[in-house]
């Protein structure tokens, strides 16, 4: 396992290549029909409104890797806790514990910044990826299930018609 790697927090620099790195991951989840960001909704919504963070890993000067995260809260605990929206590695470059490092390199973060949380959600048929998870200690969050509101099912509740 090779895990000689860099890990840095983007810039706006690295728009494209975080829009190029949603576009493979988008393509492995035969998901591309979804994706409607783009390299200049990306930097506005990461690097000026400051929705969310995106952490490269890079191996031999090379990005490889690419996790996108922000804050949630858990009233429960009464702290901040850090969602992991996405992370994904190159096809060709998964096994060498890329992915192991932007784990640990989120971990320190979160702890850094008191989270008492790191959560994030698996598609069901991903069993590779669901083995990697459980492989770092994190567990399966059974009896919940995860809704979701559309941009349209947002406007019709709120009352809002196109």
């Amino acid at each position: 396992m090779d895990t000689s790697c860099t890990i840095r927090l983007a810039s706006p620099e690295d728009s494209r290549l975080i829009y190029d790195f949603i576009m493979k991951m988008a393509s492995y989840e035969k998901l591309t029909a979804e994706v409607d960001a783009t390299p200049e909704s990306i930097r506005r919504s990461i690097f000026e409104l400051r929705q969310a963070e995106v952490i490269i890993c890079e191996a031999e000067g090379e990005p490889v890797g690419f996790t996108l995260f922000f804050h949630n809260y858990s009233t429960f605990k009464g702290s901040r806790g850090l969602y992991i929206e996405d992370i994904f590695v190159d096809a060709d470059r998964r096994g060498r514990g890329y992915g192991k490092a932007m784990f640990l390199f989120l971990a320190r973060l979160a702890a850094e910044r008191g989270c008492r949380r790191m959560e994030w959600v698996v598609l069901d048929w991903n069993a590779s990826s669901i083995a990697f998870y459980k492989s770092l200690g994190a567990e399966p969050m059974d009896g919940w299930t995860l809704f979701r509101l559309s941009e349209e099912g947002i406007a019709a509740l709120a009352g809002h018609k196109e």
